[in-house]
């Protein structure tokens, strides 16, 4: 899994900083205050879980097993989730997609539960 972690993790950090520097140049002017607020959380939040991410995939090959791959795939729901949900709220301005999101949180939760029990039950 660590290729597909790396490179999962590559795209997801070149995007978020791609998507925090649109906000901060391009939708500046656009976007309320509040909106351009939630459009940085989900950069904000996609650029942890892509650091995540890549710590995820050297853990593979330290801590292989179901609960690592779990965590690493977790991260990528609740980025899609999480900060796609945001972007998508402030862009369009439907109230609604704000439904979505805490199911990202609950990804990103579920990542860091899966990494901790990983840990816990490492021998090593």
């Amino acid at each position: 899994m660590l290729r597909v972690f790396v490179m999962l993790a590559a795209f997801f950090g070149l995007t978020g900083v791609g998507l925090g520097a649109f906000a901060a140049h391009g939708l500046k002017s656009k976007l309320s205050a509040d909106y351009l607020a939630i459009f940085q959380t989900g950069a904000h939040y996609q650029m942890l879980h892509a650091l995540a991410l890549l710590a995820v995939a050297v853990l593979s090959l330290h801590l292989p097993g179901r609960l690592v791959n779990a965590a690493g795939w977790l991260f990528c729901i609740g980025i899609l989730l999480f900060s796609g949900s945001l972007y998508a709220l402030t862009l369009t301005g439907i109230g609604k997609l704000g439904i979505i999101t805490p199911f990202g949180g609950l990804s990103f939760l579920a990542g860091w539960l899966c990494l901790g029990l990983a840990a816990w039950r490492y021998q090593g």
